[in-house]
């Protein structure tokens, strides 16, 4: 049975504001808000303290009967903030949660914990479905009620086919996509061709260690540091936006299997709070940064 998450607030609208930094947008939007009915509960906001620079907002506001009232807040905030402001605006129903699918291989400590977390009502979010490579996870993922899709991956470089049938599975279906250990690496179509966010967690604190048995390598090397990162995925392999990183200590007295076993509690950790900060519109992605509000 899932738990009703308490990140989802009946009658609560999240706004995100961004663009140019111009007199006046913090008096603007609370006005807005108050004319509509609305009471501001969370505001954060960052610029990077010029005029005309990059301006980002974030504001939480209650409005009873929120859902009959949101094309007229929506027509209000194309007026006020076209007007005399250059910025962009989205504005989203936070007790709809959104919809997350979960692509996965063998290695399933990231795709049970989201599954774990998603029943407990941790995470603001639904789960259509978990789609992996392998059938090794398909009875434990079954088990918290979740629908598993069997998609081998292509042999060889071309992976077209078994991209095409994921595609068919989740374009429409989901709002976004967490890479939970996939080991397969997306083509520029694929992302092109989904149209949502995908999230990727990986051990970016082991750069020099890429490929196979990194923690093997890290041991040999007596590192100090391990730990993580989640990132949006763009069609530049691990380069995308980073949406948080952890890192936790270590010794030469940690074995290989102890650094994975560390290793994969960071990731664990860090990938969670990156899809409740995604889930919870609390991240703006700038370039190839991003902005994160989590107060």
């Amino acid at each position: 049975m899932v738990s009703v998450s308490p990140h989802l607030q009946p009658d609560h609208a999240c706004l995100i504001v961004h663009g140019s930094d111009t007199p006046g947008i913090i008096a603007a939007v609370s006005s807005l808000i108050a004319r509509q009915g609305g009471n501001i509960v969370a505001f954060d906001q960052y610029s990077d303290g010029t005029r005309g620079g990059a301006y980002f907002q974030r504001v939480v506001f209650h409005r009873p009967d929120l859902a009959a009232s949101l094309p007229e807040i929506e027509a209000d905030l194309d007026r006020t903030l076209g007007e005399g402001f250059d910025l962009e605006w989205k504005l989203t129903d936070l007790s709809t949660p959104k919809r997350m699918a979960i692509l996965a291989s063998k290695q399933d400590h990231c795709l049970l914990d989201l599954l774990w977390r998603h029943r407990r009502g941790d995470l603001p979010v639904s789960v259509p479905m978990v789609v992996s490579n392998h059938t090794t996870s398909a009875e434990d993922v079954r088990s918290f009620g979740v629908p598993f899709f069997h998609v081998p991956s292509t042999p060889g470089p071309d992976k077209s086919a078994s991209e095409a049938r994921i595609l068919e599975l989740l374009v429409g279906n989901v709002d976004f996509v967490v890479l939970a250990r996939y080991m397969q690496i997306l083509s520029p179509d694929f992302l092109e061709k989904i149209g949502v966010p995908v999230i990727n967690i990986h051990h970016s604190f082991l750069p020099a260690f890429i490929g196979a048995e990194p923690y093997k390598k890290a041991k040999e090397r007596g590192v100090k540091l391990i730990g993580a990162t989640s990132h949006y995925v763009t069609s530049d392999l691990d380069e995308g936006p980073i949406i948080e990183q952890d890192t936790i200590r270590v010794t030469h007295a940690d074995s290989a299997a102890e650094l994975a076993r560390r290793g994969a509690d960071v990731e664990r950790q860090v990938l969670s709070r990156a899809v409740l900060w995604h889930a919870e519109d609390r991240i703006i992605r700038h370039g190839n940064h991003t902005i994160v509000f989590t107060a």
